[in-house]
């Protein structure tokens, strides 16, 4: 049996990290769904700067728009929701079939807006009522801003994918804001059922501390991290406060694996999707990723509850002068600069295709 068809027993959801319009036109993706058991797919402004910049998959779509008065993010959000509401069409069936839980594609809100609260309320709201799909998460940072905005956005009904979350902590103040929305919409005689799923980042980690730490404990902080973080969301799910919402019809916040490619070239690309193995989680891969998943069918070990050495792993991080709390506050900063950058450059791309020099040139 293919690891693919492995996690997918387990219970793990297969999620593939990217989206352009080509995987969409050739068919690629719908052979994923077939082949390989994906049931969802992931972006953000990165994958969409590359799709739209090193391709001339969009130019035409783009030409189009500005002939309907298009530009800047109005234009990017048409060409986005184009995309991923095809997707979506493809995820619907696993959908209606888990009765929500599963088949979700997301799409991000402007990262311009990581720190303003109302900004990105207002835009989670607007870009769910644009889109009509019922399968479609609107990503919002895990920042001290966003955190605000989750528990309003959940609040009003919006489905949440919390991005940028790097730490046992983050993710508990996460899931806190879910928690918080699903009290007040229940508090309010409102449906509980409002799917969210809190992504927190691993590789990223590895990356970070490369060459800062003693060859023994190179590329092992992100999993220990995943690991500290994986039990805290097990706690929660059996704790009664969890039992409570539960028996009101509330939905679980799945926990969600993200940059899950390996960026050490030494290590396989199968290194951290091996060791994020468990259930009631999604994994979010890059292509590469889940093609070399794909292609392996040795047994997984699946994540210990209990968080395994984790914590064992970390003290010897501690021992090497790496501060957890302060990193992850480092890589989240970091993390919203990289998505802002990726944003503005994007914008620049199409005002470039959109033959747009200074102030937008709109064709009759």
């Amino acid at each position: 049996m293919i690891a693919t068809t492995q996690l997918h027993a387990l219970g793990q959801s297969l999620w593939l990290d990217n989206i352009t319009r080509g995987l969409l036109t050739s068919g690629t993706l719908q052979r994923y769904v077939t082949e390989f058991s994906v049931t969802g797919l992931t972006s953000n402004p990165t994958i969409f700067d590359q799709a739209i910049g090193d391709t001339g998959a969009y130019d035409d779509a783009i030409q189009q728009k500005v002939g309907e008065g298009k530009s800047g993010e109005a234009l990017f959000f048409e060409l986005a929701l184009q995309d991923l509401t095809q997707a979506a069409a493809l995820f619907r069936p696993v959908h209606e079939a888990t009765g929500g839980v599963d088949g979700w594609v997301s799409l991000e809100v402007s990262p311009l807006l990581s720190d303003d609260v109302d900004g990105t309320i207002d835009a989670a709201r607007q870009l769910h009522a644009s889109a009509r799909c019922p399968n479609l998460f609107i990503k919002i940072p895990g920042t001290a801003a966003g955190i605000h905005a989750i528990e309003e956005a959940i609040f009003a009904g919006v489905p949440v994918n919390v991005t940028l979350l790097f730490s046992r902590e983050q993710y508990i103040a996460a899931a806190d804001a879910y928690w918080r929305g699903i009290q007040r919409r229940i508090e309010a005689d409102l449906d509980p059922k409002v799917n969210s799923v809190a992504s927190i980042f691993i590789s990223r980690w590895d990356k970070a501390v490369a060459d800062k730490v003693p060859p023994a404990l190179r590329n092992r902080l992100g999993v220990a991290i995943a690991r500290r973080a994986y039990k805290a969301y097990c706690e929660r799910l059996a704790s009664p406060a969890w039992r409570k919402f539960a028996d009101a019809g509330a939905l679980t916040q799945r926990l969600l694996w993200a940059s899950t490619g390996t960026k050490d070239p030494q290590l396989p690309q199968t290194y951290y999707v091996e060791a994020l193995a468990a259930p009631n989680t999604v994994n979010t891969m890059p292509e590469k990723t889940l093609l070399a998943l794909a292609a392996h069918a040795e047994s997984l070990v699946v994540m210990p509850e209990d968080g395994g050495d984790a914590e064992s792993v970390l003290a010897d991080f501690a021992q090497a002068d790496v501060d957890v709390m302060a990193l992850a506050s480092q890589l989240q900063v970091e993390g919203a600069q990289s998505f802002s950058k990726s944003w503005r450059d994007m914008l620049a791309v199409i005002a470039s295709k959109s033959g747009e020099s200074g102030k937008p040139a709109i064709k009759p």
